[in-house]
This record gives structure tokens, sequence and C-alpha cells, in this order.
């Protein structure tokens, strides 16, 4: 019947075989490109982070109060978890029919009833993500600078690359490896502080103490009420090695006294590099429905913008490293983006 169709009406013949063509072209645009196909797995990871805490304790204080708290959640597969120096990964996997929105607002849910059971000394609460651990990064961006500091350039990524990187349509999320976030490393001299009579939780919390950022108090009348703010919060370690921390025989004691005070960051055991330089180092993940090639041309087209809102400060550079999902090998390119 259609040899028939075709051979008596040529014309619609013709007619229907350049549609087909044209729809095959407008479609061949909207194709993705993969090595695998799509699958998706509910899996959320929760991190959280406690600075200068060993593994053991990161485990027990940390991990286990976590866990216990997601046990009671429905629906999960596996718990796997991993402790590190300051640093502890719990990857929970659900059934592959838990909805993965549902499970990450259970997840928020048992992160809050948490909180209590933590070590006060944590800085930031834990944080969760929804991942899919079948998804490999498809590009990755190194930072380098000759001249602007580490820090800085974890900053930039952080505040600025990363959240603007996150809005493009099909980026998943955005990851940096290599952090080195800002700090101040106070470096105790036990001689000092038994000359002077200190101990190390005097220090302490004389060091919590000065550096709050609570209110200081009240002013009120018949009419109003207005309460005292002060910013008291020391940046660097030159402040903080003027603090007082205590008073002996009269006499101010300064936390330069009795320690050395250097700016540092947050962790040194993890660090980066791109081509034998130290970098910061930021790896791309594409939603699985993207298509790999628009998702990288979208990052590179939107790296030139980051020119001028990087730190004022010369030779620093930004490079990409493409690695689509497909057979093809990786492609490189460089482009002064930052």
């Amino acid at each position: 019947m259609i040899s028939e169709f075709c051979i008596r009406r040529p014309v619609a013949t013709l007619l229907m075989s350049f549609a087909l063509v044209l729809g095959g072209i407008f479609a061949y645009k909207f194709l993705p490109v993969a090595a695998l196909p799509s699958a998706e797995f509910p899996v959320v990871n929760v991190s959280a982070q406690l600075p200068g805490a060993s593994p053991e304790t990161m485990a027990t204080s940390v991990a286990t109060p976590l866990i216990k708290q997601f046990a009671t959640i429905a629906g999960i597969d596996s718990i796997s978890t991993s402790n590190s120096l300051g640093q502890t990964s719990i990857a929970i996997q659900f059934v592959l029919n838990r909805d993965i929105d549902a499970a990450a607002a259970d997840v928020q849910a048992a992160i809050a009833r948490t909180q209590k059971s933590l070590p006060p000394e944590m800085t930031a609460p834990p944080s969760y993500r929804k991942v899919n651990p079948a998804d490999a990064p498809i590009l990755l961006m190194s930072l380098v600078s000759d001249t602007v500091p580490l820090t800085d350039l974890d900053a930039f990524a952080e505040n600025v690359i990363s959240p603007s990187l996150s809005t493009i349509d099909g980026v998943a999320q955005v990851s940096i490896f290599g952090q080195q976030k800002y700090a101040v490393r106070i470096q105790i001299d036990p001689t000092a502080l038994a000359a002077r009579g200190i101990s190390i939780d005097q220090l302490q919390a004389a060091i919590a103490s000065a550096n709050s950022n609570t209110p200081l108090g009240v002013l009120k009348n018949n009419k109003q009420q207005l309460t005292i703010t002060a910013n008291t919060q020391l940046t660097d370690a030159a402040g903080f090695s003027n603090l007082i921390i205590a008073t002996k025989n009269g006499h101010p004691v300064r936390l330069g006294e009795v320690t050395r005070v250097v700016d540092s960051v947050q962790t040194t055991t993890t660090a980066s590099w791109y081509d034998g330089t130290r970098a910061i180092i930021m790896a791309v993940q594409r939603q699985p429905d993207a298509n790999t090639v628009d998702v990288v041309d979208k990052v590179k087209a939107m790296l030139p913008s980051f020119q001028d809102q990087m730190p004022a400060r010369p030779r620093s550079s930004c490079s990409t490293t493409a690695r689509p999902r497909s057979a093809r090998p990786s492609t490189t390119c460089s482009s002064r983006c930052c």
C-alpha cells in the first residue's frame, strides 16, 4: 500500500520526504550528548565541618548523631559515611521509587532535629545537596594568579563565580576543590601561658567573648528604646594579636604575647594544583536532561564577564578543561576570564 501510494502520488511523497528531512534537522539540535543513558539515583549527600577535629571525633560527635536521625527516615536503601580531619561526608541512598525532593526535605528536617546534639564549636550547621553519583563533572575550571592570594581567589569563586554559573540553564551544581577559606590561626606558647598563670580554657573563653556579635546593652527613656551594638569582630591576625585576654599585676596581657597569631586558611591539609601551580579548582555538573555541549558553551560564554569583578590585582587567569561525556577525547582551552 505504501509503495502504491508513493508511485501514484509522487508530489505528496516528495513533500512528505522533505518534511521528514526538516523534522530530522530540527530534532538534531535537541539530541543530548552523553556516553551513558540518563539514570537518576535518589541520593542526598550531607557534609559537616568542625575545623581541627580528628576523624575519630568527627565520627563519634558529628556523624553518629546525624546517622541516628537519618535512620528514622523511610525509604533509605543505604547510608555510608566518610570522616577526615575536620570534615564528615554522609551519603544517603534511597530506594529508586523514592521522590528525591521529598527525601531531601526529610533529610533537612533530620538535620534540624540533630542541631542540639552536635558540638557547640561547629561554626556552621551541616549542609545537604541532591546528587547523582553516576553524573561526573563536564567542565573543570582552575583559578590561578601570581599576585592575588589563594584566599581571595577562593572567596571570589564561592561568592561570585559559583552562584553565577549555578543560574545557567542545565547546570546542576558547581563544586569547589582545594578550598582556601581565610582563617586566623593561633599557635599557643605553653611556657608563656604558664609564666603568666593563664590556662588554655581561660584563653579560649577570652577569645570567644572578645569576638562575639551580641548587643552591648540598651538605652531607653520614656519615649524610645535603643539597642547598643558595636562591630567587635576581628578580621585579621593583627587585630587578634592586640586582643587583651587577661590582666596580671595591673598589666594587660595581649594575645600576641603568649601565642603566635598568623593569617592562614581553615584547612591546611587540602590543596589543588593546575599545571604545577597552586590553584582553586571548580567542577561544573550538568542536570540529567541537559545537553552537555550546550551547557559547556554557555559556561564558557559567561567566563569573560567575571573579568571586571576580579580583585583589582593584575596577572590573574582562569583556565577551563572541558570533559564532555562522549567518546571524544577531552579538549583544553584557556581564556583571560579572571
